[in-house]
């Protein structure tokens, strides 16, 4: 079924025809509205977008990353993926100890001056083989802080106590399935000032079961709608999956709620060009683990089958 796809082809129209014009903090620029919400019933399949191709491998390994508490790019650089690498590339060249070309705003830049690509691609690729080889490299200047998988699974309480906050909700949908309280926050208001590479973009999620179904809502305070939501949405309907298989339910909805949903000035052509494509049928999940517990899967367990998509959309990332 594409009703799936349609909430989220329906909420990119919308900010295209209402959103306000807005500055941002990486000096790009934005289409934006406030408050919106998508609901995805994951028993008509797996909601990864079909009017672009979308890296399921890159969604599947960045949420083990999570999942497994890290907090590391060279978990990901293994995985070959490549997500984080500008927030952490950011830290090295902002550095004391990079020696390199001027890499000041190397996004944008990289855009429109081709030799400047050129040198930023190469100062990238060394990077990352540092990062790979290089362990105390990686330990200095691959890590992100404590972003998404230190809050969930290592939160720092005042006290010096550690809270692993999705064990700890995953023992209570087995034991207490009706509470209100399975929620997991990533948002740490004494981290966010200094110490995190990106504060927590999804911000806080809840666990909800009613007639032997899993539920998940998202809180997003910030949605990049066109690069970084269809990733969102996909982690976020994995994660219930693959909860829901640790605890023994079966999958209910997907519900996604945004604060500043916006689009990016420079892609309102990509949209554009999504927006005038049909979407296929939905794919689905596979998950081969057997009885691993969530805690113990590989990317290798997790498989998407009959996922027929349009071309990729390549857009510049705002960093």
């Amino acid at each position: 079924m594409v009703k799936n796809e349609q909430a989220y082809l329906d909420l990119c129209q919308t900010i295209l025809d209402q959103g306000q014009v807005k500055s941002d903090r990486t000096g790009t620029g934005t289409h934006s509205i406030f408050g919106a919400q998508m609901r995805f019933n994951l028993a008509d399949g797996f909601p990864l977008l079909t009017t672009k191709r979308v890296n399921f491998r890159l969604i599947a390994s960045e949420l083990i990353w999570f999942i497994r508490g890290e907090t590391n790019i060279q978990f990901l650089l293994k995985h070959n993926n490549n997500i984080w690498n500008e927030w952490a590339f950011k830290r090295w060249v902002e550095s004391t100890d990079y020696q390199g070309p001027d890499m000041t705003d190397f996004g944008n830049r990289s855009l429109v001056d081709s030799s400047f690509r050129e040198q930023y691609q190469q100062e990238m690729a060394s990077f990352k083989e540092r990062v790979l080889t290089d362990d105390g490299f990686a330990q200095q200047y691959g890590e992100l802080g404590p972003v998404y998988g230190k809050q969930w699974r290592a939160w720092q309480t005042s006290q010096g106590e550690t809270i692993d906050q999705l064990k700890d909700v995953i023992d209570s949908l087995k034991h207490n399935p009706d509470s209100r309280r399975h929620i997991i926050s990533a948002w740490n208001p004494e981290d966010v000032p200094s110490n995190m590479a990106l504060p927590p973009c999804h911000a806080l999620f809840q666990f909800y079961v009613a007639d032997g179904k899993l539920s998940c809502q998202l809180y997003q305070r910030s949605a990049d709608v066109f690069l970084g939501v269809p990733f969102n949405i996909a982690s976020y309907a994995l994660l219930t999956h693959l909860v829901a298989h640790e605890v023994g339910l079966a999958v209910g909805e997907f519900i996604h709620t945004l604060g500043d949903a916006h689009i990016y000035q420079n892609h309102t052509e990509q949209i554009t060009t999504q927006l005038s494509r049909t979407p296929f049928a939905q794919p689905q999940l596979q998950i081969s683990g057997g009885a691993k517990s969530i805690f113990e899967l590989e990317v290798s367990d997790l498989e998407i089958v009959n996922y027929q998509s349009h071309a990729a959309i390549k857009a510049p990332i705002a960093v």
